[in-house]
């Protein structure tokens, strides 16, 4: 998406407008509904601030027809993650009924232990997303079976997604097959590699830092080992439960890593749990179908299949417990989130479409006089965008374009900001709630935004760091030189 030139006739407090606006109606909103606002409550903030940057584009001379152009093609950018949220709610529902969720579920309550799960975590999803490059598909797969075992063992789901979170999102900024991390280095006009080579230095720190939090998180009111036993036996009593089962998981790992796109894999994947769930679980499908009735045994089956495509899985085991944590899945559970996403792009629609995220861009590169000044508002900059625009692809694209000329004016490497961009960009999407990845995050994983963030300890610290840095000018590398070994010394 193009960004135009700001209009002349902006000033001030006409760009901050609506985004004051915004602020507000969404204050309103969580004081009112706490973690249900975005059941709804921050849909009706985003769309009244949409209508107050329109009329802000009126008044500097805008047609409302080029505005809502500017609407249609904000929501054009989240398209493909609509597409992907919806299937992910598809493979939830095949996953659960073909017991690929519950499998999970059961091994890793035998491999994970609950002292050092959170940091566990981390570490396996950080492993997964490197090699797949996508931290949506890992929270769509590995993220949900990790959900399942912590409720198993008592831990906080917040803490617990938080966990999840930093792993996947460490993954796939160093991933070169993340689409993030291109993006960075395209907006920029950087080597992919050098790119990469540059974020270690305030990657690894980040990382290292959120596994020592990690692992002095206590658990000490883990359950107890007769406690984990009922469960797995009230799993093994309503699934047939094998190895074989996570077939399908090691599918979607390969198809990813394979390169193969994620809306056609995860799609695939959602149908090979359904036949898995034909030939291994057919009691279940036949339950989620209401039996046989008229329709006989075959039809029964497609049938049950179809519904938790649809519409998820419903446990009906008599375990309080088991039944809320394999009731779930299905397109349906995903479409309040794409109402939250669709609000919110095209939020960030208007205000690109009438200059005033360009503007407010400008606007900040006014107080800088520093390195790191200038990180630091690179750093606000894409969390603003984030905020505003709701994609972090946007976040990511935009100050990309519109700080690279400061950064070589300033006799910087295009590297520290492609670096400050993943910093701040990539990894605060998942914390806003009406953001693509947030609301994503928080629809699969099944914890409100605000309540993980905080503990997505990766995400928070990322930033922080990269601002240190910049006014230490420590690993700021000039424009003039190459990076060739990032641990051998100061930048």
């Amino acid at each position: 998406m193009t960004s135009p030139r700001p209009p002349s006739e902006l000033s001030p407090l006409l760009a901050l407008t609506p985004v004051v606006f915004l602020v507000v109606l969404l204050a309103f909103s969580v004081y009112l509904f706490g973690a249900d606002s975005s059941f709804g409550a921050n849909q009706i903030a985003l769309v009244f601030a949409s209508c107050v940057a329109a009329l802000v584009g009126r008044r500097i001379g805008i047609p409302w027809r080029e505005v809502q152009n500017g609407i249609i093609d904000g929501i054009g950018v989240g398209l493909a993650p609509i597409l992907i949220l919806l299937a992910v709610g598809m493979l939830i529902g095949t996953w659960i009924l073909a017991g690929t969720v519950p499998a999970m579920i059961y091994y890793g309550l035998q491999i994970l232990n609950p002292a050092v799960f959170y940091a566990a975590c981390t570490a396996i999803c950080a492993i997964v997303a490197i090699s797949i490059g996508s931290s949506w598909t890992v929270a769509g797969t590995l993220g949900i079976g990790l959900m399942g075992i912590a409720g198993s063992f008592e831990l906080s789901p917040a803490v617990t997604a938080g966990a999840i979170i930093s792993g996947a999102y460490f993954g796939d900024k160093l991933s070169p097959l993340s689409d993030t991390t291109n993006l960075a280095a395209a907006a920029t006009g950087v080597d992919l590699f050098d790119h990469i080579r540059h974020m270690l230095w305030t990657t690894v720190p980040s990382i290292l830092l959120t596994l020592l939090i990690f692992l002095f998180i206590g658990s000490a009111d883990a359950a107890t080992p007769g406690e984990i036993s009922e469960l797995q036996q009230a799993l093994s009593a309503q699934f047939n439960i094998g190895p074989h089962l996570l077939l399908p998981l090691l599918l979607m790992l390969a198809l990813v890593y394979k390169r193969f796109p994620a809306y056609p894999a995860i799609i695939l994947s959602a149908l090979v749990g359904g036949v898995f769930a034909l030939l291994f679980q057919p009691d279940r499908v036949l339950a989620l179908a209401g039996g046989t009735g008229e329709v006989g045994r075959g039809l029964a089956l497609l049938q049950g299949v179809w519904i938790s495509l649809f519409d998820g899985y419903t446990s009906n085991s008599g375990n309080a417990f088991l039944d809320a944590l394999l009731s779930k899945g299905g397109m349906s559970s995903m479409l309040n989130t794409v109402w939250l996403i669709l609000c919110a792009l095209g939020f960030g629609g208007v205000l690109e479409r009438t200059g005033i995220l360009a503007y407010l861009l400008q606007l900040v590169l006014r107080g800088v006089n520093s390195t790191g000044s200038l990180i630091g508002a690179t750093v606000f900059t894409c969390i603003g965008t984030n905020v505003m625009a709701g994609d972090q692809f946007i976040a990511v694209a935009l100050p990309g374009r519109m700080y690279r000329d400061e950064y070589e004016r300033r006799g910087l490497s295009r590297l520290n900001l492609s670096r400050t961009l993943e910093d701040s960009a990539t990894l605060s999407s998942a914390l806003i709630p009406w953001n693509t990845c947030g609301a994503y995050m928080a629809a699969t994983l099944g914890v409100a935004t605000f309540s993980y963030a905080p503990y997505a300890f990766f995400n928070l610290l990322c930033p922080v760091i990269a601002i240190t840095y910049g006014y230490l000018n420590f690993a700021i590398k000039p424009v003039e030189t190459d990076i060739h070994a990032p641990f051998a010394g100061r930048a």
